[in-house]
């Protein structure tokens, strides 16, 4: 095993790794087949190819989401070799044979070829003023131009004419505002109106994408309007149920306004016993941003959509609230996924902008549980470049941190009531502080539903976290937290028994060595259901003899 501290990269996080990489990799994929438990893998291949080349304190935290795309479909695997935990998909683009057959390649992954990669999918949402100029692609608008912006559809396109998808879009817009599209692309102002129709002169010149988005400003202020819309619509629903028949493991609810949108659709999941499920409130409007605490502490997760928040809110103020959102996340024990325009230049080209880098390493710095490509994976010309420049930046900066000494603690605010939960928190920030003082190998945890693992990670601790479960569902829904590597396993009641059989595991593979330090937590009784969860958590050290 490496020592502790190695950085070197590892060949088989990057996508087109060695042929030594992909030979260990193929050789796991005929074991788990020959056994026929490559969906119940007790550690998915990447984990462990990654442990067994660069040790325990060598292993990257943050974790890594990708869109799913027509740019990327074929290379899937590829990406999950590269070190895609998550898999998303946007029901914004594409129809519904399309997803489905995007969703059933994920699950492939992980039954056919030992991967455990999520699967996270995003709802439509009712999107207001969203506009299309009729066209496949990009169009200029040139400066000083005069357009038409229209709710009234036609079957073709019209030259100067943005068709957009809401009737009313103009109520309460006067002549001499700013109509602003896709947050800045190109900028408009508003000269006449005519019936529900608004004539615009181009007065910032720029390109008018498909299904662009709409804003508008008044004295250099969102001109803020509710139209009444739900957030889940009829036809969000009826998705809704189509991810539930494709067995999807997490749903990201697009333009939240308050809590009660997140629960609502978990009392439906509840109502389903389908709580595995877990929901993710995207954070993409100024509602979002007005109900923020009740919005995260009603989720299961939070992903800062920055792209849809930048149209609402002036640019200069997206990292200030970027942080915010992150650490209000770890102080309620909620992980937090940064997306939007990380490395939007390689939508083209197969290199970053050296800012694009920075931003990436901002967000690693700030303990975001994961970062996200968008359209980089989905369209772009180089999605498993994309992905290898987010794993590298991604490791620099945590090593950097740990050089640094800059891995601190963070103050946390206490979230339970009940004793149990209490000691379940004391126990969890205590057992940080010692491997971190200790400079212990790694953390193990038994869990059966993921809690301790969660508690764990937001204190963000200098070692790894492997969490093992014999919940398949808990395993997947722990992909998304900070530095956890989820692993299936039976577990008993017996922390003796357990510590003996996961040390077994990972020396067989070549994971862990005689005088390596490992810091056990031990769960509730796994065998209770968590509403019952009693007094039984532990903290032990212990040598691997």
């Amino acid at each position: 095993m490496a020592s502790a501290g190695t950085t070197r990269p590892s060949p088989y996080l990057v996508a087109g790794s060695s042929p030594a990489a992909r030979r260990h990799v193929a050789a796991h994929r005929i074991r788990a087949l020959a056994a026929g438990t490559t969906g119940e893998a007790a550690m998915d291949v990447v984990s462990e190819a990654e442990l067994r080349e660069k040790g325990f304190m060598g292993m990257r935290k943050t974790k890594l989401v990708c869109t799913v795309g027509p740019a990327c479909l074929e290379a899937l695997p590829a990406l999950a070799r590269g070190g895609m935990r998550v898999a998303r998909v946007n029901l914004c683009h594409g129809g519904r044979e399309w997803h489905r057959a995007a969703m059933r390649a994920v699950r492939r992954l992980n039954e056919e070829e030992g991967f455990c990669v999520s699967l996270m999918v995003d709802t439509e949402g009712s999107q207001l003023l969203v506009a299309d100029h009729g066209g496949a692609t990009s169009v200029k608008a040139e400066d000083e131009s005069e357009w038409l912006f229209t709710s009234k559809k036609t079957d073709e396109a019209h030259p100067y004419t943005m068709h957009v998808n809401f009737e009313k879009f103009s109520d309460g817009i006067l002549v001499g505002d700013e109509l602003v599209i896709d947050g800045g692309m190109a900028t408009f102002e508003v000269t006449k109106k005519i019936g529900n129709d608004l004539r615009c002169k181009c007065t910032d010149p720029g390109l008018l994408l498909p299904r662009a988005k709409l804003s508008f400003w008044r004295n250099g202020k969102l001109v803020e309007r509710n139209f009444g819309l739900p957030t889940l619509s009829a036809k969000d629903w009826a998705d809704i149920e189509f991810l539930i028949a494709e067995g999807v493991d997490c749903i990201a609810l697009s333009f939240v306004k308050d809590d009660n949108d997140i629960k609502q659709l978990k009392a439906y999941l509840s109502r389903r016993s389908l709580e595995h499920i877990k929901i993710f409130a995207k954070i993409e409007s100024l509602e979002s941003l007005k109900n923020l605490k009740d919005i995260i502490v009603a989720s299961d997760g939070v992903m800062v959509a920055r792209g849809d928040l930048g149209v609402q809110i002036p640019l200069e103020q997206i990292p200030a609230i970027q942080e915010s959102i992150v650490t209000l996340c770890r102080h309620l024990n909620k992980p937090v996924i940064v997306a939007s325009q990380l490395l939007e230049s390689m939508v083209e080209y197969p290199t970053p902008t050296r800012a694009e880098v920075a931003d990436v390493s901002e967000a690693v710095r700030q303990y975001a549980d994961a970062v996200m490509l968008s359209a980089e994976s989905a369209i772009g010309a180089y999605p498993q470049k994309a992905l290898s420049v987010l794993c590298a930046a991604s490791e620099r900066m945590e090593c950097w941190s740990r050089e640094e000494n800059m891995q601190k603690l963070l103050p946390q605010h206490q979230l339970a009531i009940a004793l149990p939960d209490r000691i379940s928190e004391q126990i969890c920030n205590s057992a940080v502080e010692m491997a971190n003082n200790l400079a212990v190998d790694a953390i193990f945890v038994y869990t059966k539903h993921g809690h301790m693992a969660s508690l764990l990670s937001r204190n963000r601790p200098n070692p790894p976290i492997f969490a093992f479960t014999d919940d398949a569902n808990s395993r997947k829904s722990m992909n998304v937290y900070w530095g956890v590597i989820p692993l299936h396993l039976p577990l008993s009641d017996s922390m003796e028994d357990n510590f003996k059989k996961t040390i077994s595991l990972m020396k067989s593979k070549g994971s862990v060595k005689p005088g390596d330090t490992i810091l056990l937590v031990s769960d509730s009784d796994l065998n209770r259901p968590c509403a019952a969860a009693s007094v039984f958590q532990s903290i032990q050290v212990r040598l691997v003899e």
